[in-house]
This record gives C-alpha cells, sequence and structure tokens, in this order.
C-alpha cells in the first residue's frame, strides 16, 4: 500500500502516520511543500525510532506525482466524498491520498477524481477527524480487506 500526504502541515501527524507506514509495511508519499522540515525534533520524536523502518518517497508537487502516477489505482479521502472508504476495493498497490490538516485535498484535484474519492463516516456537525487518525483507519481497512498480507 501507499499513503500518501499531500502538503502536509503538522510535523507529529506526519511522524505518527510514518510510524504507520512502517507497521504496515507501506510506502510514505510526501508531496511538497511542507509545512515543516524532515529533520525537526518534534517530527522525528514523533515517528521514533521507526524512520529507518519506512520508505518515504518525496514529490516536488501534486503535479509531478500525478505525473508518475495519475493512471494507479488512487483513493482520495475527503470529506465531501459520497462514498464511505468501505465501499472501494483496494489493490496491494493502491494510493491512499489525504491533504493537509487546514483544508484537505485542493477541490480542483477532488474535481479531476471524483470518482476515486472516499469518506470516513463521522457523526453530524464534525468537521474532521485528525489527519494520523483518519490515514490509519482508511489504511487499516484497506489492509483488513485484503486479509492484512505480510502482517502478523
Amino acid at each position: 500500500m501507499n499513503v500518501v500526504l499531500v502538503e502536509p502541515e503538522i510535523p507529529q501527524n506526519t511522524g505518527n502516520i510514518a510510524r504507520t507506514c512502517a507497521c504496515t509495511g507501506s510506502v510514505l508519499h510526501l508531496v511538497e511543500p511542507l509545512g515543516f522540515r524532515l529533520t525537526q525534533r518534534n517530527l522525528a520524536r514523533a515517528g521514533c525510532d521507526y524512520w529507518d523502518s519506512v520508505e518515504v518517497v518525496q514529490w516536488p508537487c501534486i503535479g509531478a506525482f500525478l505525473e508518475a502516477h495519475g493512471d494507479a489505482e488512487l483513493h482520495l479521502f475527503t470529506g465531501r466524498a459520497r462514498y464511505p472508504y468501505t465501499e472501494a476495493a483496494y489493490g496491494g498497490d493502491a494510493f491512499l491520498l489525504f491533504g493537509r490538516e487546514s483544508a484537505g485535498l485542493d477541490p480542483a484535484l477532488i474535481g479531476r477524481f471524483a470518482d476515486r474519492c472516499l469518506r470516513i463516516p463521522m457523526a453530524p456537525g464534525q468537521r474532521s477527524l485528525n489527519l494520523s487518525n483518519a490515514v490509519a483507519i482508511a489504511l487499516y481497512g484497506a489492509l483488513a480487506q485484503r486479509g492484512f498480507p505480510g502482517l502478523g
């Protein structure tokens, strides 16, 4: 699996997500601009000693990522999606895309891939989940659907 963070802003969230990726054998893709430097102390602290166990791929912009993977199996997570994440079928090389903490994914990106957008159900009136929680829910949901391949 592949987790894609598009312009993440909070280093602790990215560190927690890196840890989740390490524990699941997933690749973490970071799309710039980032709201922090990867060498920041709090980012390393959030990821603990897991940074050496996760493959991290950096992209200079969403255009570069899409040029390389736009035809791949993409699943975009947004509260504006019609279908819950549980209704998608996930392949082993799927890319799960998440937007920045303050604004989510760009509306133009959502419009371009509207048929690939998914949401995590929440109580009415709630705006969003913490990014690291949303990634964990979606990633483990996709892995559960596939029988947790390679995980003990």
